[in-house]
């Protein structure tokens, strides 16, 4: 394999371990997304594969070389922040051509690459500008083309979009999407965002606690969770959990009190995972007390209560039932998600 290998890397700050024997393989051409909640680790492998820590244990492998030792020049990789890190007395033509004056390139190398660089991104017109004079999504857009012109082994993305508003970031990932379509360069994304994770991730890592939960495709990631952990890190609403046992072929659970049938999983204490748009009212076992009605765009997400135990379902926007309602949902239907001891077991 001649794209990116991370084998069994460890990191520690002083007595906090960071990074706790991640493994992966990211293959050539592949735009892969670390994607986890602060303090994961995801930003520190970036920071490890572009030569800006080292660590503890572990290697790092790009196109079949081994990286240790080598400086962040000599490792062929562009990384683009979260804080654009322009300069703001340059203007954009001058913060494009930065990298490739400074690795002594010709002039017209670096008129014909930024010329380049500036048209896949749509920003011809402000080579002119500096960084100041510039929105939010037009300066993220210069830190990208200031990694394009360097043609790359890599790209290293550390959450890009997360400065940016909520129009804007969708935006940028169809051209994120669009630019690696172009590129074809091997590229890793950092977010904590899981729709940025499941629009652009063609392989989706799942950090948690420095370790690598789950590592597959959006879609295998999202129907086949591995762990309790990945069930509810992704998806809006969350997935619901609710605790109970397998005895004589289903699901019982006793509060809120219903049960379903479940075919080959051995008996014993496990917990159920519903996702919410698979629960909507109608006729059925489960019983809740409506809470909440949030209007989300073009459903309602519905917040109900069962003595102490709580849980979300979906309908559509026009849905009108009002707080205090008592309302009926089927679960027969949905996709049951079993967990023991934290682990898949379905």
């Amino acid at each position: 394999m001649s794209g990116l290998i991370l084998d069994n890397l460890h990191k520690s700050f002083g007595p906090e371990k960071v990074l706790d024997g991640v493994s992966l393989a990211v293959e050539e051409g592949q735009l892969a997304v670390l994607l986890g909640p602060s303090g994961c680790g995801k930003s520190t492998i970036l920071r490890l594969v572009a030569g800006l820590e080292e660590p503890d244990a572990g290697r790092i492998f790009l196109g079949g070389q081994d990286l240790a030792g080598l400086a962040p020049k000599q490792r062929d990789v562009a990384m683009v922040f979260q804080s654009y890190a322009l300069y703001p007395h340059l203007d954009v033509f001058g913060n494009l051509a930065f990298p490739l004056r400074m690795a002594r390139q010709p002039k017209a190398e670096i008129q014909r690459k930024v010329s380049e660089a500036a048209r896949m991104l749509g920003i011809e017109k402000l080579l002119a500008k500096k960084p100041g004079q510039l929105s939010g999504g037009q300066r993220q857009r210069v830190a990208i083309g200031r990694a394009i012109v360097r043609s790359p082994r890599l790209f290293l993305f550390d959450e890009p979009l997360s400065n940016l508003d909520a129009q804007l970031r969708g935006e940028m990932r169809l051209e994120l999407a669009a630019l690696h379509r172009k590129l074809g360069t091997t590229m890793v994304y950092v977010t904590h965002d899981q729709t940025e994770a499941l629009t652009l991730g063609q392989v989706i890592a799942v950090l948690h606690q420095g370790r690598v939960q789950q590592v597959g495709g959006p879609r295998e990631i999202y129907q086949r969770p591995v762990n309790r952990f990945v069930a509810g890190f992704l998806g809006f609403p969350p997935m619901n959990f609710f605790e109970g046992s397998l005895q004589d072929g289903r699901f019982v659970c006793p509060a809120p009190a219903f049960s379903l049938p479940v075919a080959g999983v051995a008996p014993g204490p496990a917990v159920l995972g519903i996702r919410p748009e698979e629960l909507t009212p109608g006729e059925g076992p489960l019983r809740g007390r409506l809470e909440l009605v949030e209007r989300v765009g073009g459903q309602s997400v519905l917040h109900l209560r069962s003595g102490e135990a709580r849980f979300t379902a979906t309908a559509p926007a026009d849905f009108s039932a009002q707080a205090g309602a008592e309302l009926s949902l089927d679960p027969a239907a949905a996709r049951p998600h079993l967990f023991r001891e934290d682990q898949r077991i379905n």
